[in-house]
């Protein structure tokens, strides 16, 4: 699928996050002068042909109290990661989860899954919660914590113009 001139703009009114309204994408489509059928429409086949991944809530952790976040990484059997990926990705406490390959011999974790909480006792209670679901799969584990924030943005595309 190609994207026009009209798509380009809505994934520039949408990047940065919908506004916080009653009805944020009838509010998108008043902005861009389009029905709001038209913009859920061109959203829906964006995400159906692989052009943008989804549209979703991205919650600020810290301001949600949760201020201990800790990148848990974990050496799952092969034959089981996709299995067990999708099960830890389902906790309420993990961001994302996803495969990663190893780097032998030095980094045999392939499963990587962000644990939030309010302080580190938490989220290591919260690793041992998904130790316990992995079970005899996992063969080894450990967790970095973050110290600072980098970037908390996704990708952001920019016009033809460069801005």
């Amino acid at each position: 699928m190609n994207i026009d001139s009209t798509d380009r703009r809505i994934i520039a009114a949408t990047q940065a996050g919908l506004p916080l309204v009653p009805q944020p994408y009838a509010a998108v489509a008043q902005e861009l002068g389009l029905d709001e059928n038209e913009l859920c429409n061109r959203l829906r086949a964006m995400q159906d042909s692989g052009i943008i991944r989804r549209v979703a809530v991205a919650p600020n952790h810290y301001a949600l109290g949760m201020l201990a976040n800790g990148m848990s990484v974990w050496d799952i059997e092969d034959a089981r990661v996709a299995d067990l990926g999708a099960q830890v990705g389902a906790l309420d406490y993990v961001s994302h989860c996803y495969e990663r390959p190893r780097a032998l011999p030095d980094w045999p974790y392939n499963l990587f899954a962000m644990i939030h909480g309010s302080n580190r006792d938490e989220v290591e209670a919260k690793r041992q919660e998904v130790a316990a679901l992995l079970g005899g799969a996992c063969r080894g584990n450990d967790i970095l914590y973050s110290t600072r924030i980098l970037k908390k943005t996704g990708l952001r595309l920019r016009s033809k113009e460069g801005r």
